[in-house]
């Protein structure tokens, strides 16, 4: 039996969430605990730092943990990302699962160790999402192959690619550029989330990438929810979607919208630092990994 601990490395969340998001992955089939500190709260943050870095240091080592859960995002991942200790984690590799400002961890991870891990839906969520996002991360933490077929967006780009996937929220990706944290997008499927950020800030993280020679490096783009995302008083004059198109249209590169991955109900799991086949076509979208 696959056994799960969740943690709560960033934001407080109400225990409530924690409590039915252990059931139903108990119902699932899992043996499921849920961290020390995972349910409390200080200020803003479910534990002071120690707190939360003794969680998930604790996650880490526990040889026989398949998956650490993250709870929810936030803020608060980068002031643990550095002080952990990752030696045991690497004797004893297991799936850490989580999105949106666990992407500090999922590019920390690929930049210094190379093992997967994995963008998905979280415990805060876990009430509101779609069936097929909760059925992939089952998926996922058993090891079975996720297959996705989505409807076309007039903005993609046409081709087919098989690489490694890498990436989260993008505004994570804009603060890590040239850090200890940064990742190598190379011949990689960059995946990219967001919500709630200007069109402007969107277009100012775009050139970051570009002039950091990031983006053409990518053998393809993968576009998840772009969710509330906010225009100026003064309009940009662009629609976010069009913004990333105006950027990477040229590249040459297959390029998919409107991905079923986010800050959105339908948050499907995939797995960074693992393989991926894109097709974007006419009529359809495929995305395959197992």
């Amino acid at each position: 039996m696959k056994r799960i601990r969740i943690i709560s490395p960033a934001k407080h969340i109400d225990p409530s969430l924690l409590s039915k998001a252990a059931n139903y992955l108990h119902e699932c089939g899992f043996e499921v605990e849920i961290g020390e500190y995972a349910s409390g709260e200080y200020h803003y943050f479910s534990g002071t730092i120690e707190e939360r870095k003794s969680d998930f240091q604790a996650a880490l080592d526990d040889e026989k943990l398949d998956v650490i859960l993250c709870a929810r995002g936030g803020y608060g991942s980068l002031q643990l990302v550095d002080d952990l200790d990752y030696s045991q984690f690497l004797k004893h590799p297991k799936l850490i699962i989580g999105y949106s400002d666990i992407t500090v961890f999922h590019n920390h991870i690929n930049a210094h160790y190379h093992l997967p891990t994995v963008h998905a839906t979280a415990p805060l969520n876990f009430e509101e999402n779609s069936k097929e996002a909760l059925a992939s991360l089952v998926n996922v933490i058993n090891g079975n192959p996720n297959e996705y077929r989505i409807e076309p967006s007039p903005l993609n780009l046409g081709g087919e690619v098989e690489a490694v996937l890498v990436g989260g929220n993008l505004a994570i990706l804009y603060a890590l550029i040239g850090t200890d944290s940064d990742i190598d997008y190379t011949g990689k499927i960059l995946f990219i989330e967001e919500i709630g950020e200007a069109i402007y800030a969107l277009d100012r993280m775009f050139y970051a990438l570009k002039k950091s020679g990031k983006l053409n490096e990518i053998a393809g783009l993968i576009v998840g929810g772009l969710t509330a995302m906010k225009d100026s008083e003064k309009p940009f004059g662009l629609t976010a979607e069009e913004v990333i198109y105006t950027h990477v249209k040229d590249l040459g590169i297959p390029v998919c919208f409107n991905f079923p991955a986010g800050h959105i109900d339908d948050n499907r799991a995939i797995i960074l630092g693992k393989k991926a086949e894109l097709s974007v076509q006419l009529n359809q979208v495929k995305f395959i990994q197992g």
